[in-house]
């Protein structure tokens, strides 16, 4: 426990003095984890953890996290930590994911709960104030929830924003600002941004369409009319298809088995088409009519989408077909820069060492591929050869002499000195 003083004491140290460490987590003192974490009891059948650092990593001490260890489960497990509000204050939510499993279906997302979460109740359903993280499933699900609850119901950010696929470990982070703005960043960078009125269906429009307001029954919105002077040609009518003038009835053609012989049809080279006046400018066009707005009354601003006034559990419930993500290096601060220097620091630090080994392991992984068909295909030649062998034993025997005739068929046969003659 003290060694986790001393790290955590020594992280710290690189931080802005004036940020807020509302929960930290490394997993760097072992199995002592499991006195933090809490599973849930709601469901008998929830997936098990392991700490672990995978079967790549950056640094095999440092890159230690919780991993789900088995196929098609629930999992549900939380953390407790001191209450807070971040009332006038930014909410930076950052941890890392790694889906060394090629996921193909499962939550690689966390949630931020109220403080008066029963851990041990937790499940799917349980109120949350934030869901933030990345969710794959298919080819067409491959995004990151930004979800917040106001006013007890939870809305979905109405933007569609892409999340990493790959195997590698990637950080996520979240930022919540007071001003009610917030941006989303994967590994240090930002890739979305907004305020969370626009990007949210948390208050009505402040306008809506005035129900009183009628386009006038005299408005012209057609820019282009037909021209009046434009008539069309007396010989313009021309059909589209005409009997074939070089077809003749076969001479063989019985009018009374066959019906009347009539010419196929063929396109008319002179056909145009159906005539249509040419088009002018339209001298009454008023333009398109713009339906006026006006103020809604349902409508009332609020500044307080963002705050949230009794943070304090952390947790992942989160469904998974196939297991093996890795969570870890998990901060929620107040502190923009803060989150930034803890991200370099810890994923920043191991990224291409990682990167190194997983492409080491993957070129030993195809030298062997390699070796094993090399092999499979000389044992094939081999039996092959067997098989050649097999065939030439059997084509000496059959080319041997004819075997000797018994004593009966000698007595059948001529005295030697008539056969020399014969």
């Amino acid at each position: 426990m003290q060694l986790a003083v001393v790290l955590f004491a020594v992280l710290l140290a690189g931080f802005s003095v004036d940020a807020d460490i509302y929960f930290k987590e490394q997993f760097l003192d072992g199995d002592a984890w499991s006195s933090r974490w809490l599973e849930s009891k709601h469901k008998s059948d929830y997936g098990q953890w392991k700490l672990t650092s995978g079967k790549f990593y950056g640094d095999a001490e440092k890159d230690k996290g919780l991993q789900t260890s088995q196929d098609a489960r629930f999992y549900a497990l939380s953390s407790r930590f001191e209450p807070f509000s971040n009332e006038g204050k930014t909410l930076v939510i950052q941890f890392t994911v790694k889906h060394e499993q090629k996921i193909d279906c499962g939550g690689g997302y966390v949630k931020v709960f109220p403080a008066d979460l029963d851990q041990a109740a937790m499940h799917g359903d349980s109120q949350y104030y934030i869901m933030f993280g990345p969710d794959i499933c298919g080819y067409s699900t491959k995004k990151v929830h930004v979800i917040f609850n106001y006013k007890g119901k939870n809305h979905l950010i109405k933007k569609e924003i892409k999340c990493k696929d790959d195997e590698m470990t990637n950080l996520y982070t979240l930022i919540l600002r007071p001003d009610q703005t917030y941006e989303v960043k994967i590994n240090n960078e930002k890739i979305e941004s907004g305020t969370l009125e626009e990007d949210w269906d948390f208050l009505p429009q402040k306008q809506i369409k005035d129900p009183e307001a009628k386009k006038p029954e005299d408005w012209d919105d057609r820019a282009k009319i037909d021209d009046p002077e434009d008539t069309k040609p007396e010989d313009y009518d021309k059909p589209e298809n005409i009997p074939d003038p070089d077809a003749k009835k076969p001479e063989d053609w019985d009018v009374e088995m066959d019906g009347e012989w009539e010419p196929p049809m063929i396109p008319n080279p002179e056909y145009k088409g159906e005539w249509k006046p040419k088009q002018i400018d339209n001298p009454d066009y008023k333009g398109t009519w713009v339906h006026p707005e006006i103020d809604n009354p349902e409508y009332t601003a609020d500044d307080s989408i963002y705050k949230f006034d009794n943070i304090g559990v952390l947790g992942l419930d989160l469904w998974q077909v196939k297991s093996g993500t890795i969570f870890d290096n998990f901060l929620i601060t107040d502190d923009e820069k803060a989150a930034e220097e803890f991200g370099t620091e810890t994923w920043g630090a191991t990224k291409e060492p990682e990167k190194k080994m997983k492409e080491k392991q993957e070129e030993e992984e195809r030298k062997q591929r390699e070796e094993d068909k090399s092999k499979k295909d000389e044992d094939a030649d081999d039996e092959e050869e067997e098989g050649d062998d097999d065939e030439d034993e059997e084509d000496e025997e059959d080319t041997t002499d004819e075997p000797s005739p018994t004593e009966e068929e000698e007595e059948d046969l001529p005295p030697k000195d008539l056969k020399d003659e014969l």
